[in-house]
């Protein structure tokens, strides 16, 4: 996946590639696919017609009408690294079925596109680059169901470690090979890991982090990073899970982002020296409207039931709406390590990885450009900079929802400005919620374990 202009029959040549893959997400971020036999005309075909596909399914059209076209966007070309037959994998572009095969309003890649469009339309910056952090966890085992008569779930992990885990060495670190592994085939796919390690938890916690790249680039990586550690994990008869607390007691699952902006001649646009962090106003009113719409923002990059079991105050957690240096229970945090102007930045710490990495993205940066363009300086509304402890009973704060039900509420009231230039739109918001809503109590009316254990013989 190296997002350049590729001759693809000089990229596949002596590979003898038998299958096209395409590879598209749904709204909930999960990975779908289609495969068609390998031949010029074939891509051909594709490239000019595309394949027609359900977007009902996809959650992307009602069923009454809900013919769509996919084309492979060719700078994703990638062999993929675990189907048995030789198969080039590509990202798709999505495409009504009118007259003219008009590109779909809210194809996810889409909106990543038009959304770092802004920035030049603004003249706020050119490019925006963004630092994700993989927190997952491995288990030598994972068992689980649902159904009227029984529900359960079951781990099981060789780890021995009683201790905090992060960055524990061997022999407790039990899996360190398989993130070198995991490394070498992210490497290979075009993306770049700064570093890996065990993560806080206990019983199996790992992370990886990436390197810096454009929002389309980062939400494809995402993608495809997911799919190769789940394959990965397959293959070695191990269950690896992204949910953001899959265990009770040990520390939860995000997937922090680290960020900033580059102006047209490739230079920060967050620094100034000598301002509080280096950051300047650019950097201040964009972290300004993060915060001021962060509640509003945990409807899409904290999408699911279990994101709330995570952020939970007086932990590592973030759940405080404010900023500071080196807090990791602020939202945002302003790393104090960082020596080299070009990568002054600001992580967003409430993120995890059931979201759509493409809509959660795109959702970040059009609250930190509505702070830019109304000029929202966390510092005025309260926001800190709060260096100390952000629990402190005699300091009057802000936290972020305490469940889905709350922050699809905050979205509900709080949501123009996701609606500029129609990146997004009030059908698909209220389509969201919708749908949440619906995933919400749907599990809120299904009897779990441990009522029965505290209620069943009252």
């Amino acid at each position: 996946m190296g997002y350049q202009d590729l001759d693809i029959k000089n990229y596949v040549a002596g590979t003898e590639i038998e299958f096209i893959d395409l590879k598209v997400t749904d709204l909930n971020g999960r990975l779908h696919h289609l495969t068609l036999p390998f031949s010029d005309k074939t891509l051909e075909m594709l490239m000019i017609d595309g394949v027609g596909f359900d977007g009902s399914s996809y959650g992307f059209q009602k069923v009454e009408n809900s013919d769509m076209i996919m084309k492979p966007d060719l700078k994703t070309a990638l062999i993929d690294p675990f189907r048995t037959a030789p198969t080039l994998s590509f990202f798709t572009r999505i495409f009504n079925t009118d007259t003219e095969n008009t590109p779909y309003q809210f194809d996810l890649r889409n909106m990543a596109d038009s959304t770092e469009n802004l920035l030049n339309e603004h003249g706020i910056a050119d490019t925006s680059m963004w630092g994700p952090e993989f927190e997952f966890y491995i288990f030598n085992d994972a068992q689980y169901s649902s159904d009227a008569k029984h529900s359960f779930f079951r781990i099981e992990s060789d780890e021995e470690s009683m201790g905090n885990g992060y960055h524990i060495a061997n022999p407790f670190d039990v899996h360190d090979d398989f993130r070198d592994e995991a490394t070498k085939i992210l490497e290979k796919s075009g993306i770049e890991v700064k570093y890996h390690h065990h993560e806080v938890g206990n019983l199996g916690q790992q992370e990886i982090e990436l390197y810096f790249s454009p929002l389309l680039q980062t939400a494809d990586s995402i993608i495809l990073g997911k799919y190769i550690l789940h394959n990965l994990a397959k293959e070695h008869g191990l269950r690896l899970t992204f949910m953001p607390k899959p265990v009770y007691q040990q520390a939860g699952s995000g997937m922090h982002f680290h960020h900033y902006l580059l102006d047209k001649n490739g230079g920060n646009a967050f620094y100034q020296k000598g301002e509080y962090a280096n950051l300047n106003e650019t950097a201040m009113f964009y972290i300004g409207g993060v915060l001021k719409h962060a509640a509003a923002l945990c409807a899409f990059t904290n999408p699911s039931t279990n994101s709330y079991k995570r952020l939970v105050p007086g932990v590592e957690a973030p759940t405080a709406i404010n900023f500071g240096q080196g807090n990791r229970a602020s939202c945002v945090r302003i790393p104090r390590y960082i020596k080299d102007p070009q990568l002054t930045r600001f992580e967003y710490r409430p993120p995890d990885a059931t979201a759509n990495p493409y809509i959660a993205l795109s959702a970040i940066m059009l609250a930190g450009l509505d702070g830019v363009i109304k000029k929202i300086d966390p510092r005025k509304e309260g926001y800190g900079p709060y260096e100390a402890d952000v629990f402190d009973p005699s300091i009057e704060m802000n936290y972020l929802p305490f469940s889905m039900t709350t922050a699809l509420l905050a979205l509900e009231k709080d949501h123009s400005f996701l609606l500029r230039n129609n990146i997004f739109s009030a059908a698909f918001i209220e389509h969201w919620i919708k749908i949440k809503n619906n995933e919400f109590n749907q599990i809120s009316n299904w009897p779990s374990p441990i009522e029965y254990s505290m209620y069943f013989d009252l």
